[in-house]
């Protein structure tokens, strides 16, 4: 109880110091905190939402499982219409009715603006159902009753100002569907952000579906009595054909699943920031009860010569680090959930919304930042804990305490060299790495045994540093920089603690710059050797250029050609006889132009004839590949055909690495037209002069769908750096934390010292 008492008058007395730790600590554990609440709050968000909108047993096309097919041909895979009847007749069945999703949208307003949210969640065109009332309201007018109608949810209304008559497009690979809004619905929990639009359910057929007679898939009532598991069991038995049956749990996990893993991404990302927080407020932990030990040296002596043992003097520094951390943690703890409601709130304003009705705080969540809270700053603690344990009681009668063990000193410089070596040695390999895979794990187990390498050999760096700086800037300023270095001298091992500390959060972000210049430049000279396009033109997130798009764009005028990709799944079987799924580029012959790829045999416009096609140099070195031999390739959903390989290309660019080239028209031949996917990507070639006034005709032919873009060369360039700095600033922004705690770090290493008379007492 004595050691409690006086760890309690101690920790009061150097307040300062002690808040200042604090501060770092509540840092660190809000970091962490917030991210975990964050992320439960958006689970918890999606949780709800995919429970509402789950029928009690959904059935969809056993394809849908194997391949999502809406991104790829705009249109999502589907069922016969007849199979509604077949269900309702099965032994267990309330009701069931016929449903169509489709996800590859986008809805423009009477201006041409996208009505999609900004955060990248999904714009959904479907029918109006009874199932949809489960988990919506209409608020005002009707449901749609006609292909001129169409009803809206009330987030996207109030996002942009839409009200019952305004005329929507919904622009889908099958065409435009025009019409006005007829009514607005309301979730009855939160909407994250998709933007949702309701047809009746002839019309979505007909303009989503490209036929009258399919759904995407088929909601399920239950009778009373009868659970979900045994009617999902009544369904496959009665049913015959490729279906996939799934309960309303079942389609809940199955959508948290997907959404779980962009989200333990973020989750895991900010964690790891955290991590680098936590780890530069260790060094400020150490040196903030290095320096009270100091301070107390005479005092902590005097305590071992009236009878105080090691332990109790050990144990009293540690209690001390247990009261900041419990007050650090605690206050932490508070405020990672006010973080999380801010960071709910910023997601707001990019168009996912979400409510704070929703807010979750599990009890693991406090649990977890108290424990790393406590346990870090007790064990950052310790080793001043040991030093102060080791002060002798002869130290009562002289200013310094223990000296410095030298021989100690010397071996934690030798390893630190070792491990700088090391780390410099890993580094230099990255560069002669000649897959991506070796060098990034030669890079990355570089960066950290450089950075320990130089934590450890901090205190010897730290006097050389200062040696150096005083010679060439200290004695400018006469005995302040004198006295200046001797201080920073006295103690090295703080000086290298505190400089440490910095130097983590300011090495990474010099890190990351170098590695962010070094895409964008090594990018620019890839794309300045390999792409002969003028213009490149990409689709959106909501699906494939529609072919209305396309035909703007080849009517285009001043345009030399315009050139096809796709990309299309296939089944190689090559010739040694092993078979491997693969995607095909098909692409008009004039793409040879467009992308410039050497070859290590043949002639790559020949990959272009008829029946014929290109590998990849190492796809044709596994399997022994050469020109002339024929590849049996299954063409996913339709014919088998043999194809003669025409030209081997060189994967030593990461430009279309491991490409497979087939002309478009080849692709065609062996796939039904509902089979062959739109472009996601097109290229364009100016007439030799007239580049500016082709690039005008471009974004004007493109005018009516804001979803896809024209990129000159200039402009690709510049997306691409554009996407690297906002990343960079996302990290630097999670870095901020790192370097926050480090100044604090500082600026406790330099705030005044008050030498210590007595226990619990300022002199």
């Amino acid at each position: 109880m004595t050691v409690v008492k006086t760890s309690m008058r101690n920790f009061l007395a150097h307040r300062g110091r002690m808040a200042l730790s604090a501060v770092a600590v509540l840092l660190s554990v809000a970091f962490v905190c917030g991210t975990l609440v964050f992320t439960d709050t958006m689970n918890t968000t999606f949780d709800k939402l995919f429970a509402a909108t789950s029928a009690d047993v959904t059935v969809s096309p056993k394809a849908a499982e194997e391949e999502d097919n809406g991104p790829r041909t705009g249109r999502p895979e589907a069922l016969p219409a007849s199979l509604v009847q077949q269900v309702t007749k099965a032994d267990g069945v309330k009701s069931a009715e016929g449903a169509v999703v489709s996800m590859s949208v986008t809805v423009v307003n009477s201006a041409n603006k996208n009505m999609g949210s900004d955060s990248g969640a999904p714009t959904i065109a479907r029918n109006w159902t009874r199932n949809d009332l489960k988990s919506m309201d209409i608020t005002s007018g009707h449901a749609p009753r006609g292909p001129t109608e169409v009803m809206v949810d009330a987030d996207t209304a109030d996002k942009h100002g839409l009200k019952l008559g305004d005329e929507l497009r919904t622009i889908a690979v099958t065409g435009d569907i025009k019409a006005k809004i007829s009514g607005i619905a309301a979730f009855k929990m939160t909407n994250p952000g998709a933007t949702v639009v309701f047809f009746d359910t002839a019309t979505s057929q007909q303009k989503l579906l490209g036929k009258p007679d399919l759904f995407t898939h088929v909601s399920v009532t239950a009778e009373e009595g009868v659970s979900d598991a045994q009617l999902k069991q009544q369904l496959a038995g009665a049913l015959d054909g490729p279906y996939k049956f799934q309960t309303a749990k079942e389609a809940a996990d199955s959508g948290r699943e997907e959404v779980g893993s962009f989200l333990d991404v973020m989750k895991y990302a900010m964690l790891g920031f955290a991590g680098i927080a936590f780890l530069v407020g260790i060094f400020l932990i150490v040196n903030t009860f290095s320096m009270l030990v100091t301070q107390r040296t005479r005092e902590i002596g005097l305590m071992r010569a009236i009878g105080s043992s090691r332990k109790q003097v050990n144990r009293g520094v540690l209690v001390e680090a247990l009261l900041l951390g419990v007050v650090g943690s605690i206050l932490g703890v508070g405020a990672g959930v006010g973080l999380a409601v801010g960071l709910m709130k910023l997601m707001g304003s990019m168009g996912m919304e979400l409510s704070t009705k929703d807010l979750t705080v599990a009890w693991t969540t406090p649990v977890v930042g108290l424990a790393l809270g406590i346990i870090v700053t007790v064990v950052a603690a310790y080793i001043p804990a040991r030093r102060a344990g080791k002060v002798s009681p002869m130290a009562a009668l002289r200013d310094a305490g223990t000296p410095a063990d030298g021989k100690a000193g010397w071996i934690r410089a030798g390893i630190g060299l070792v491990l700088t070596g090391s780390g410099g040695a890993l580094l230099f390999l990255t560069t002669q790495a000649e897959k991506a895979s070796e060098g990034s794990l030669f890079l990355g187990g570089g960066v950290v045994l450089t950075l320990i390498g130089f934590i450890v050999i901090g205190p010897l760096l730290a006097g050389v540093v200062v040696k150096a700086i005083s010679a060439v800037v200290l004695r400018m300023f006469g005995p302040v920089g004198r006295m200046a270095e001797r201080n920073a001298l006295r103690n090295p091992r703080r000086t290298g603690a505190t400089g440490a500390a910095l130097m983590i959060g300011l090495a990474l972000v010099a890190c990351l710059s170098v590695v962010g210049s070094s895409m964008v430049a090594s990018a620019t000279e890839e794309l300045d050797k390999s792409v002969g396009a003028d213009f490149i033109i990409q689709s959106g997130p909501s699906g494939p250029i529609v072919p209305e798009a396309e035909k703007a764009l080849r009517a285009a005028p001043d345009i030399e050609h315009v050139t096809s990709y796709k990309m299309i799944k296939a089944e190689l079987t090559s010739p040694d006889g092993k078979k491997e799924t693969e995607e095909l580029a098909a692409a008009d012959p004039t793409y040879a132009e467009d992308l410039r790829r050497e070859t290590v045999a043949g002639e790559l416009s020949a990959a272009y004839g008829k029946n014929a096609m290109s590998v990849g140099s190492d796809y044709a070195g596994r399997h022994g590949i050469k020109v002339g031999d024929t590849m049996t390739v299954a063409f996913n959903g339709g014919e088998t055909a043999k194809l003669k390989i025409a030209a081997i290309t060189s994967d030593e660019s990461n430009v279309d690495k491991g490409a497979m080239y087939i002309n478009v028209t080849t692709a065609t031949k062996y796939l039904p037209a509902d089979r062959v996917p739109p472009n996601m990507i097109m290229f364009a070639k100016a007439v030799e002069g007239k580049e500016d006034a082709a690039y005008a005709g471009l974004k004007k032919a493109l005018a009516a769908y804001p979803q896809f873009t024209v990129q000159d060369q200039t402009d690709f360039k510049q997306g691409l750096k554009d996407e690297i700095g906002q990343l960079l600033n996302i990290v630097y922004g999670l870095l901020a934390l790192a370097i926050i705690v480090a100044v604090l770090g500082v600026v406790n290493t330099r705030s005044p010292c008050r030498s210590s008379s007595g226990p619990g007492r300022s002199a």
